[in-house]
């Protein structure tokens, strides 16, 4: 029988097989400290910038059991990772933990039906709302008004917030927040007028 620390120190490298990842986590599955090294792994090996990345079955269905953990860093994984199944993010986006429900809402593979529930949520969860590049552009319109400014500059910063809504928010008080919005402008050739 392997040993945790020998268990932990493996999970630490990204490359090793995910059948190896599967084959740790079922040996350590009541360990939360391995548990959450699992989970750690399947994020290191998981590119925003490249959604199709690391995508296979084996991960799919360490995600799934993950979500069942009650280790809230687990679950924090799993509702980040692009690779998550649309009924694990729907179940996670009424996890009592405001953070696992933020990360739902920041996770750019959640449906627009899930974000649209989110939407109503508490700050946190909104301000991972508009972040989002797949936050339908309804509510990011909407968010562009919240009372909360770095909701607001996550709207001014996300590369899905349409063109005329930037313009307007050229004009937000808080500096910040226009500024955020000129450079989006910019990065993208528009001019501000």
């Amino acid at each position: 029988m392997m040993d945790r620390k020998e268990a932990l120190e493996e999970l630490k490298d990204k490359n090793i097989p995910l059948e190896r990842v599967k084959e740790l986590f079922l040996l350590f599955k009541n360990d939360l400290e391995i548990v959450g090294q699992v989970a750690m792994n399947l994020s290191l090996r998981t590119s925003v910038y490249d959604r199709k990345k690391g995508k296979s079955p084996i991960m799919e269905e360490l995600l799934i059991e993950l979500s069942e953990t009650e280790d809230m860093g687990s679950r924090w994984a799993v509702a980040k990772n692009p690779h998550t199944p649309v009924e694990v993010l729907e179940k996670l986006a009424n996890d009592q933990v405001n953070l696992v429900r933020a990360l739902v809402a920041t996770n750019p593979s959640t449906p627009s039906n899930i974000l649209q529930k989110l939407f109503g949520d508490e700050k946190i969860v909104r301000d991972g709302l508009s972040g989002n590049p797949s936050t339908p552009t309804k509510y990011l319109t909407a968010l562009a008004d919240d009372s909360d400014k770095m909701v607001r500059m996550r709207v001014a910063e996300n590369p899905s917030s349409p063109t005329e809504l930037l313009k307007r928010m050229l004009k937000d008080l808080d500096e910040n927040v226009a500024k955020a919005a000129k450079a989006n402008l910019e990065k993208r050739g528009e001019n501000e007028a």
